[in-house]
């Protein structure tokens, strides 16, 4: 594993940064609970029988995924910038984005609870606008749960190009018409308050884990499902500043989304197959990772293991059953690699002190009726 110094300049974000994340979102954002099952720890396929997962459940993180987090410190961080210039006369602000849903709905819920506040403590009241780009085929639940925040939504073909080139006609208008108004693009994985605030995760995750178990060095392996790379980069930065080498960080991915992988084997940064359908039951994970979290993914991670479509829907289904928590495929994807052969085969035999795993399950923004159905398809 190349430079293992999280604190390394070439990163985007380092530790201190996801420390100050954690203060701005502090008593904003849920901290998420921990959860454990012996019934799943049987499951795992590892010879090393002394092995306890930890799932870490940011399906009831606020907006029901962990972007609440990014998008919150991204928005905060925005309004502290607003408030410490001088020659602001107008506090409005306007953010935009483009997101399939859970950065979407963040974002929007992070603008609706927004208000500036200046540090001597008058408060200057002032909603905060945002508006959200998102493909059509964007699940209907999340479309309306945006709207439901009081965002702004507009719908467009579902090409990473469509989404981009609407969301900078979108700011040019908006400046234009608004120039007295901060507008700001917040990325939903390639910001680097967004990619801090994701971070918070395993910071509340190995305190959680610590206390449970007695050992401040808590967790030997972490699981991480990869899309755009944000929850990924940010909670590696946060393992290596807190755990150092020892802790073995995993990514989790779909075979039919597979750019991280890919990117991981030859060394550079890619994109998915032009001839990639992209179709994968894991919709959350689609985005692939870009310049600010393909370094630390390149240098910081030890592995990422793909899993077909089949195991990510039997694993949702496992967590729906055992641990009564309605997680996103997206979020199964973690569990499908746990519980996984490949899984075993390079970490089931590792014997430390604690032999802890912590997966995170991201969100549990689902559509029940349509997994269900796919879930009979597979007679599963």
């Amino acid at each position: 594993m190349e430079g293992s110094n999280s604190q390394s300049t070439n990163y985007c974000i380092n530790f201190q940064n996801v420390q100050e994340a954690a203060k701005r979102i502090q008593n904003l954002a849920h901290e998420t609970p921990i959860l454990t099952s012996s019934s799943i720890d049987s499951l795992l396929q590892c010879e090393n029988k002394e092995m306890k997962l930890f799932f870490k459940v940011e399906a009831l993180q606020k907006t029901g995924s962990f972007k609440f987090r990014g998008a919150l410190n991204a928005t905060k961080a925005l309004q502290e910038s607003v408030l410490a210039d001088e020659t602001t006369t107008n506090s409005s602000i306007h953010v935009v984005t483009h997101s399939s849903g859970n950065h979407a709905q963040a974002l929007a819920l992070s603008a609706r609870m927004g208000s500036l506040s200046s540090t001597n403590n008058i408060h200057n009241s002032s909603q905060i606008q945002a508006t959200i780009v998102m493909p059509r085929s964007a699940p209907t639940i999340k479309q309306n749960a945006v709207r439901s925040y009081g965002a702004k939504v507009i719908l467009c073909d579902n090409t990473n190009e469509a989404r981009k080139q609407k969301t900078s006609q979108i700011m040019q208008e908006y400046r234009s018409h608004f120039p007295s108004t901060k507008t700001a693009f917040i990325h939903p994985s390639e910001d680097p308050l967004v990619i801090a605030g994701q971070g918070t995760v395993s910071l509340e995750m190995i305190s959680q884990v610590s206390k449970m178990t007695n050992n401040i060095a808590s967790l030997d392996i972490v699981v991480i499902p990869v899309g755009g790379g944000g929850l990924a980069s940010g909670n590696t930065i946060t393992l290596r500043a807190l755990l150092g080498p020892k802790v073995k960080i995993i990514l989790a991915e779909p075979e039919t989304l597979n750019d991280a992988k890919r990117s991981k084997e030859s060394g550079q940064l890619l994109l998915h197959d032009p001839q990639n359908p992209l179709q994968s039951v894991a919709d959350g994970l689609k985005t692939t990772l870009g310049p600010n979290t393909w370094p630390i993914v390149r240098d910081l991670v030890d592995d990422i293991i793909t899993v077909s479509e089949l195991d990510i829907l039997k694993a949702t289904k496992l967590i729906w059953e055992r641990l009564k928590i309605g997680i996103e495929p997206s979020a199964g994807v973690g569990v499908a690699v746990v519980l996984g052969d490949e899984f075993a085969e390079k970490y089931g035999k590792l014997q430390s002190h604690n032999n802890n795993v912590g997966v995170i399950l991201c969100g549990g923004n689902v559509d029940f009726i349509k997994v269900t159905k796919l879930m009979q398809e597979m007679d599963l």
